[in-house]
């Protein structure tokens, strides 16, 4: 059986009706231990996984930049003409 979640209303749900955790700019950075601006900065450059717009909100997803982060930190994009 798989494993159960508490949604935020108190019901129980199934992995995949669990809500995502959404990060704020300042958890982000918390993760590597960088500055805002670097997460702006390499969000920009789409180095980073890319943010989720919750309207004038800036959020990106917990399990995306774990696995991001476990995976190397390699650039979500290449940019074209750079040097490799």
């Amino acid at each position: 059986m798989p494993p159960m979640t508490i949604a935020t209303d108190g019901r129980t749900v199934g992995p995949e009706r669990a809500p995502t955790e959404l990060l704020d700019v300042g958890a982000v950075a918390a993760l590597p231990k960088c500055s805002w601006r670097h997460v702006f900065r390499t969000a920009d450059a789409r180095r980073w996984p890319a943010p989720a717009k919750v309207g004038r909100l800036v959020r990106w997803r917990r399990a995306e930049l774990t696995a991001w982060m476990d995976g190397g930190c390699k650039p979500v994009r290449s940019v074209r003409g750079a040097s490799r």
